[in-house]
């Protein structure tokens, strides 16, 4: 079956947090985008989302059990169909870090990667996860790309470092890959190598180009932001842009990737944005560190946002934001990002 007419599954993310009531309201608020996709995940904490979204005037929302994803293609719309990844048992204390809720979520995105490496489903798109339920339940990885890109590896065979990935933070206006995600400031500074910016350059250029063939396929402008201030003002203010960057970009363009730059960092982002129907000058930014990419992103909008992990041969996305114990239970969480992941990892199977 061509990838296009599989489900997409969503993992249920914590079970503490916001994950569960926003793929509730998802299913209920955007019906076409859901079309298809199932929850990975426990049936009573879905059912339990339902409640808290609920409300006068509003239709009850059911909650189907699957046995196979691809159930989930006849389900009707406005019903939420749960394929369960075993059972919790009992009720997740909202709002708190559980090592049960950790492993639980865990295991939801193990059994979504899994079936997306064996082609029974088209993408996942991944609910939040809170690092330290993780942690707290003995988790080897502090996240979900950490954790993709270790079971990516085990299925193609390989040692993970020879399965690089990177983050890329999407929306409407912008996109920026970075070179290093979740890492501390020194760190990251340290990441800015030769190999490390050339590999970030490639794996750009391969997923924002698309698969030959497909409605996407193109070569993409790759604009990349310089280190330091003004770029390093010819290295007045620091040599990597001299030394490691534009090196990189040199033999980006030698693999004919349209690379160009470095730029001023507080410019580049600006010149990359699309707005009023017009492409940007670039069709994504290569950012040198986490917030120096993620914060342009966030600014025009979190709720816009979405997590793409670039490198694994599946597609995954998330939606910006992480799983909000303080709000959790409430009922209020927003999951227009979370929609919007949903309809990218469409666009991405097409």
């Amino acid at each position: 079956m061509n990838s296009s007419n599989l489900p997409i599954a969503i993992t249920q993310g914590d079970a503490a947090g916001i994950g569960p009531e926003i793929i509730a309201k998802a299913f209920r608020d955007a019906p076409d985008a859901t079309r298809s996709c199932f929850v990975a995940g426990d049936v009573a904490t879905l059912r339990r989302a339902v409640s808290f979204i609920g409300g006068a005037g509003q239709v009850a929302l059911p909650v189907a059990v699957i046995e196979a994803p691809l159930d989930a293609l006849s389900a009707p719309p406005r019903c939420i169909p749960v394929l369960p990844i075993s059972s919790l048992s009992g009720p997740i204390p909202l709002g708190r870090v559980s090592g049960v809720a950790g492993k639980f979520a865990a295991d939801c995105v193990t059994w979504a990667a899994r079936a997306a490496l064996r082609g029974e489903i088209a993408a996942l798109v991944t609910a939040p996860l809170h690092k330290e339920a993780l942690a707290a339940a003995g988790i080897a990885f502090p996240g979900h790309t950490e954790l993709l890109q270790a079971e990516a590896a085990a299925f193609l065979g390989k040692p993970v470092r020879d399965v690089p990935v990177r983050m890329m933070l999407a929306n409407d206006e912008l996109r920026t890959v970075l070179v290093s995600i979740h890492v501390s400031l020194r760190a990251a500074i340290e990441a800015v190598s030769f190999d490390n910016v050339l590999q970030t350059l490639r794996l750009t250029h391969q997923f924002v180009r698309g698969p030959v063939g497909s409605a996407r396929h193109r070569r993409p402008r790759i604009g990349v932001a310089g280190l330091n201030p003004h770029a390093g003002e010819g290295g007045l203010f620091g040599r990597e842009e001299i030394d490691i960057i534009a090196p990189a970009i040199a033999a980006a363009r030698q693999e004919g990737i349209d690379a160009s730059g470095p730029f001023a960092p507080d410019t580049v982002f600006m010149r990359a944005r699309a707005r009023g129907g017009q492409p940007g000058e670039f069709d994504v930014v290569l950012a040198m560190y986490h917030d120096q990419g993620l914060i342009p992103v966030k600014y025009l909008g979190v709720d816009k946002g979405v997590n793409v992990t670039l490198g694994l041969p599946l597609v995954r996305t998330s939606p910006d934001h992480g799983t909000a114990f303080d709000i959790a239970g409430s009922g209020v969480a927003d999951a227009a990002s979370l929609i919007a992941a949903i309809r990218l990892a469409r666009q991405l199977c097409a």
